[in-house]
Protein backbone atom coordinates (compact mmCIF):
# COMPACT_ATOMS: atom_id res chain seq x y z
CA UNK A 1 0.00 0.00 0.00
CA UNK A 2 1.38 3.22 -0.82
CA UNK A 3 2.27 5.48 1.99
CA UNK A 4 0.24 8.47 0.55
CA UNK A 5 -3.12 8.26 -1.14
CA UNK A 6 -5.28 11.40 -2.01
CA UNK A 7 -8.81 11.56 -2.25
CA UNK A 8 -11.15 14.02 -2.57
CA UNK A 9 -10.91 16.04 -5.66
CA UNK A 10 -13.42 17.14 -8.68
CA UNK A 11 -14.74 19.83 -10.14
CA UNK A 12 -16.69 22.88 -8.68
CA UNK A 13 -17.62 26.25 -9.54
CA UNK A 14 -16.47 29.28 -8.79
CA UNK A 15 -17.13 29.63 -4.95
CA UNK A 16 -17.39 26.26 -4.31
CA UNK A 17 -16.04 24.07 -1.36
CA UNK A 18 -13.76 21.21 -1.90
CA UNK A 19 -12.12 18.75 1.26
CA UNK A 20 -9.59 16.69 0.29
CA UNK A 21 -7.91 13.79 2.70
CA UNK A 22 -4.96 12.01 2.53
CA UNK A 23 -4.33 8.70 4.80
CA UNK A 24 -0.50 8.75 6.51
CA UNK A 25 0.10 5.94 8.26
CA UNK A 26 2.57 4.84 6.05
CA UNK A 27 4.64 7.72 6.89
CA UNK A 28 8.27 6.51 8.88
CA UNK A 29 8.77 9.77 10.39
CA UNK A 30 7.47 10.29 13.70
CA UNK A 31 7.30 14.02 14.00
CA UNK A 32 6.48 14.46 10.54
CA UNK A 33 5.75 17.63 8.65
CA UNK A 34 3.04 17.08 6.17
CA UNK A 35 2.39 18.99 3.72
CA UNK A 36 -0.24 19.73 0.38
CA UNK A 37 1.39 21.06 -3.26
CA UNK A 38 -0.22 21.64 -6.73
CA UNK A 39 1.16 21.78 -10.13
CA UNK A 40 -0.50 22.69 -13.27
CA UNK A 41 1.35 21.23 -16.45
CA UNK A 42 3.50 22.93 -17.94
CA UNK A 43 4.24 24.76 -14.20
CA UNK A 44 6.68 24.23 -10.92
CA UNK A 45 5.36 22.53 -8.25
CA UNK A 46 4.03 24.99 -5.53
CA UNK A 47 3.34 24.70 -1.88
CA UNK A 48 -0.26 25.62 -0.64
CA UNK A 49 0.08 24.56 3.01
CA UNK A 50 1.97 22.62 5.81
CA UNK A 51 1.33 21.43 8.98
CA UNK A 52 4.23 20.30 11.82
CA UNK A 53 3.24 17.85 14.67
CA UNK A 54 2.64 20.11 16.70
CA UNK A 55 -0.06 22.00 15.18
CA UNK A 56 1.37 25.09 13.82
CA UNK A 57 0.90 25.91 10.54
CA UNK A 58 1.77 28.13 7.07
CA UNK A 59 0.16 28.79 4.15
CA UNK A 60 0.53 30.20 0.63
CA UNK A 61 -0.42 33.68 0.12
CA UNK A 62 -2.60 32.91 -2.65
CA UNK A 63 -4.90 30.43 -0.76
CA UNK A 64 -4.05 31.78 3.12
CA UNK A 65 -8.06 32.81 4.51
CA UNK A 66 -9.60 30.11 1.95
CA UNK A 67 -7.83 27.19 2.69
CA UNK A 68 -7.67 25.00 5.70
CA UNK A 69 -5.08 22.35 6.41
CA UNK A 70 -6.00 20.25 9.27
CA UNK A 71 -4.71 16.49 10.69
CA UNK A 72 -6.75 13.71 12.55
CA UNK A 73 -3.70 12.06 14.67
CA UNK A 74 -6.01 9.27 15.98
CA UNK A 75 -7.14 8.60 12.61
CA UNK A 76 -3.84 9.65 10.75
CA UNK A 77 -5.55 11.74 8.47
CA UNK A 78 -3.88 14.95 6.61
CA UNK A 79 -6.74 17.27 5.21
CA UNK A 80 -7.33 20.47 3.11
CA UNK A 81 -10.18 22.09 3.67
CA UNK A 82 -10.85 24.48 0.32
CA UNK A 83 -13.53 27.34 0.44
CA UNK A 84 -13.92 30.02 -2.33
CA UNK A 85 -12.25 27.97 -4.81
CA UNK A 86 -11.26 29.98 -7.50
CA UNK A 87 -10.15 29.16 -11.41
CA UNK A 88 -6.91 29.34 -10.40
CA UNK A 89 -6.93 27.19 -7.95
CA UNK A 90 -7.61 23.73 -10.65
CA UNK A 91 -4.60 21.75 -10.31
CA UNK A 92 -3.31 18.41 -9.34
CA UNK A 93 -2.83 18.25 -5.62
CA UNK A 94 -0.47 16.51 -3.90
CA UNK A 95 0.14 15.45 -0.46
CA UNK A 96 3.47 15.19 1.27
CA UNK A 97 5.68 14.33 3.91
CA UNK A 98 8.96 15.38 5.79
CA UNK A 99 11.05 14.63 8.05
CA UNK A 100 9.88 17.32 11.27
CA UNK A 101 13.46 18.55 12.22
CA UNK A 102 13.42 21.25 9.39
CA UNK A 103 11.52 24.44 9.47
CA UNK A 104 8.29 24.31 8.66
CA UNK A 105 8.10 25.03 5.09
CA UNK A 106 6.52 25.17 1.18
CA UNK A 107 9.85 24.10 -0.57
CA UNK A 108 9.03 20.88 -2.01
CA UNK A 109 12.53 20.09 -1.31
CA UNK A 110 11.79 19.00 2.34
CA UNK A 111 9.85 16.57 1.26
CA UNK A 112 10.16 12.92 0.48
CA UNK A 113 6.79 11.03 0.76
CA UNK A 114 4.33 12.31 -1.86
CA UNK A 115 1.26 10.77 -3.24
CA UNK A 116 -0.15 10.06 -6.51
CA UNK A 117 -2.21 13.45 -6.35
CA UNK A 118 -5.95 14.51 -6.76
CA UNK A 119 -7.24 16.88 -9.39
CA UNK A 120 -9.16 20.14 -8.40
CA UNK A 121 -11.32 21.25 -11.48
CA UNK A 122 -12.67 25.13 -10.93
CA UNK A 123 -15.08 26.20 -13.46
CA UNK A 124 -16.01 30.01 -13.99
Amino acid sequence: QAPLVESGGGSVQAGGSLRLSCPHSGVVYINAHMGWFRQVPGKTREGVAAIDSNGSTTYAGSVKGRFTISKDTAEKTLSLQMTNLKPEDSAMYYCAAGPGYYRLGLDEYFYDYWGQGTQVTVSS
